[in-house]
């Protein structure tokens, strides 16, 4: 993350995202035997060669793809505006336009339920000792049990997040690198990110 100044001179806090060397790896239309219209996206991989299965190293090699860490479909409108080895990049994306980030939010381990809920917590004076705890949970009648769901402690972070409405600040076509206003999902540096366009624009790209 960093500041932008725009013309108005208002400083934003915005995320950069590079995007990867990410190509059609596949193209399905209503008319062929799959019956339905996608395309599939596959993101280059910085893993060996050797460590890709043969059966993968054949599909990937029609799109002119070595091996891939991320392989998506997504579907489209008009699967013939796409071709098999086709480059997915920032052209994409314009200034202004409105996306939809999904990514695996921070792991925070295990959480009590003041920081994973927001619970206000217990008494604090007259020698309280249940600051911190969850209160009741149950029933002592009928029926003389704990409800599923109950807001408890347990695991935090670690979980799939969609921001449904984020703004592109800026493109850089050269560097294929888009910058979006706020946070994102996932720590510094992380690695998996899903970018795509809003319903009603079919094009859709991966971000790694």
């Amino acid at each position: 993350m960093t500041q932008l100044y725009l013309e108005t001179g208002e400083a934003v806090p915005v995320s950069l995202l590079q995007l990867a060397d990410c190509r059609v790896t596949q193209v399905k239309s209503a008319s062929g035997p799959d019956g339905y219209n996608a395309i599939q996206v596959g993101a280059e991989s910085r893993k060996e060669f050797k460590k890709t299965p043969k059966p993968l190293r054949g599909h990937l090699k029609k799109s002119d793809l070595k091996a891939a860490d991320l392989i998506r479909e997504f579907r489209v409108e008009d699967a013939s505006a796409f071709q098999v080895g086709q480059k997915l990049n920032a052209d994409l994306f314009e200034e202004g336009e409105r996306v939809r980030i999904t990514g695996i939010s921070k792991g925070k381990g295990f959480a009590g339920v003041m920081r994973r809920h927001g619970f206000s917590g217990g008494p604090k004076t007259h020698g309280s000792h249940s600051q911190r705890r969850p209160g009741s949970i149950g029933m002592s009648a009928d029926p003389s049990r704990v409800h599923k769901g109950m807001k408890m402690a347990g695991r935090l972070g670690g979980a799939r997040v969609t921001l449904p409405r984020v703004e592109v600040v800026r493109v850089y076509k050269e560097r294929n690198v888009i910058v979006v206003k706020g946070a994102v999902p996932g720590g510094l540096g992380g690695r998996f990110l899903l970018v795509s366009k809003l319903p009603g624009q079919p094009k859709k790209a991966e971000v790694q």
